[in-house]
């Protein structure tokens, strides 16, 4: 892999003007992400959604309010934060700013950690911007729209040809310059099988500590078990939160 793209090479502030684009297009980020933060109060849709990835098989349950809360905490600081956090340092790159560059090109994407309140778009921009520790979770994550996945692997080719409308503001953020082609091969070959082994980021197909935690937040369905095995009741989630401070493996996804 050859490291050396934009983010490797311009300078910060270079990055910041291409990722957050023209005045119009900032104007249409925030309000893409006023549309996510309210989605946050429209418990029907989350509903809706949720009984749609149970009747496709995608998970076996859903988890309650209260778990999906808890749920997107643990996934958050044991998954998503320390795992970038790695990958990043690892490829010389400030994980803080990277993440104000994450911001300006898609805000919308920084304040949904699990998906769910996030539309067909933000999800498929999030997956375009992001080095994804496994995909296979936003894959199955699209199945919430009846043509997500069709229209992944078209803004990916758009993407690849030059041609996305945000081709520019990506760019800036994106660290590996092979990471949207294996992204489509991924996609492809998903639609095909969604069995398909998923492209696994180096610092965690690496690294025997991320065995565990992987295997449980490498999926949708996986990730929803182990939320449905969270507290069910708010006291007892918060218990959870305040004293749990390493990942609970009790609760892991079991070996397979």
């Amino acid at each position: 892999m050859d490291p050396k793209t934009d983010r490797h090479t311009a300078s910060p502030w270079f990055l910041m003007k291409r990722a957050a684009g023209s005045p119009q297009e900032m104007a249409d980020k925030l309000r893409r992400l006023l549309r996510t933060i309210g989605g946050y109060q429209n418990r029907d849709e989350l509903r809706r959604r949720l009984g749609r990835l149970v009747d496709a098989g995608i998970i076996d349950e859903a988890p309650t309010n209260v778990q999906l809360f808890a749920g997107a905490a643990d996934m958050l600081r044991f998954w998503i934060s320390p795992a970038a956090a790695e990958y990043y340092a690892s490829m010389g790159i400030g994980y803080g700013f990277h993440q104000v560059l994450r911001f300006l090109d898609e805000p919308a994407s920084v304040v949904d950690p699990v998906g769910f309140f996030s539309s067909r778009d933000g999800i498929i921009g999030h997956l375009m911007q992001v080095v994804h520790a496994n995909p296979h979770y936003d894959l199955e994550l699209l199945t919430m729209f009846d043509d997500g996945l069709d229209e992944l692997e078209r803004q990916i080719e758009l993407m690849l040809a030059g041609n996305h409308p945000r081709h520019a503001s990506i760019q800036a953020v994106v660290e590996e310059k092979d990471y949207h082609q294996r992204l489509l091969d991924y996609t492809r070959a998903f639609k095909k099988n969604p069995e398909t082994v998923a492209p696994i980021r180096d610092n965690i197909a690496n690294n025997p500590r991320w065995r565990d935690i992987e295997r449980t937040f490498g999926s949708l369905q996986t990730s929803m078990r182990y939320f449905c095995r969270l507290p069910k009741d708010s006291a007892q989630a918060a218990k959870h939160l305040l004293t749990v401070k390493t990942f609970p493996v009790k609760w892991a996804e079991p070996v397979s």
